[in-house]
């Protein structure tokens, strides 16, 4: 046993599917992503069942707790929340991402203001959400308001210098968004959906971390690479290069008592 906030909590359990991390999963989870467009349910379905084993992980089985999914989407982490036996809730507030069958009870509201009292979440997920927001620093204070001491907060991100930072323009972000943006046009011939400084901002990992680990309401359990096949906690570590490398940063925090 160990101890964070006062609170302790055990040694991580072992993932269901696997092996994290690995090769094989980085793999996996890279094939699925290319085949996003044409296959939607495979690769969100991969993704959130990777996702709730992480949490899993981290905090113990979820069945019987309290699953607060901000920013979900489509709702395929709150159903494999549920079919794990937890209570999940999604709060989405764009209507338009909750598609045609949206799961049951999910709720439109902005994550800025979640309609919920303090401390009612045993843990509290978002995932990619923190680079569509314009306050990342308000939203994450919001996902510690609902979650409970002791409780479990998910955040993960696709930092800016990542090759995917510029999402559906991705890598040509690197040149500039204005023309990554003008080129996916070219390209596709439609607008991309995301626009730099409106729907999408550029997130970097240090001084999230330097604003994290600053705050006194909660302790940063870990800060990995989501998907890196290797040393996922050590590319972390490396300034510079850890903007690039990383890929998509997943912090895994706990709520400390008030």
């Amino acid at each position: 046993m160990r101890v964070v906030c006062g609170l302790s909590r055990s040694s991580p359990r072992p993932y269901r599917g696997t092996k994290d991390p690995s090769l094989r999963r980085s793999l996996a989870l890279f094939r699925a992503f290319l085949r996003e467009q044409d296959e939607p349910e495979r690769c969100y379905s991969l993704l959130a069942r990777d996702a709730v084993d992480q949490v899993e992980a981290y905090g113990g089985a979820v069945e019987g707790r309290t699953v607060v999914d901000v920013g979900g989407g489509g709702g395929y982490f709150t159903e494999e929340f549920r079919r794990r036996g937890a209570h999940a809730y999604l709060f989405e507030p764009d209507v338009r991402e909750l598609g045609a069958e949206p799961p049951e009870d999910a709720v439109v509201a902005d994550g800025y203001l979640l309609p919920l009292g303090g401390g009612v979440a045993d843990v509290t997920f978002s995932s990619n959400v923190l680079e569509h927001v314009a306050d990342p620093q308000t939203f994450l204070s919001e996902l510690v308001r609902v979650t409970r001491p002791g409780g479990l907060i998910y955040v993960s991100f696709t930092n800016w210098y990542s090759p995917w930072g510029g999402h559906e323009w991705a890598p040509w972000h690197y040149l500039g968004a204005e023309r990554a943006r003008a080129r996916y046009r070219r390209r596709t011939g439609r607008p991309a959906k995301h626009t730099l400084g409106e729907n999408l901002f550029a997130v970097h990992i240090g001084p999230t971390l330097r604003q994290v680990r600053a705050r006194d309401d909660v302790t940063v359990v870990s800060a990995r690479s989501r998907y890196w096949p290797f040393l996922a906690e050590t590319v972390v570590k490396a300034p510079g290069i850890r903007e690039f490398a990383t890929w998509n940063l997943l912090l895994i925090l706990r709520r400390c008592p008030p």
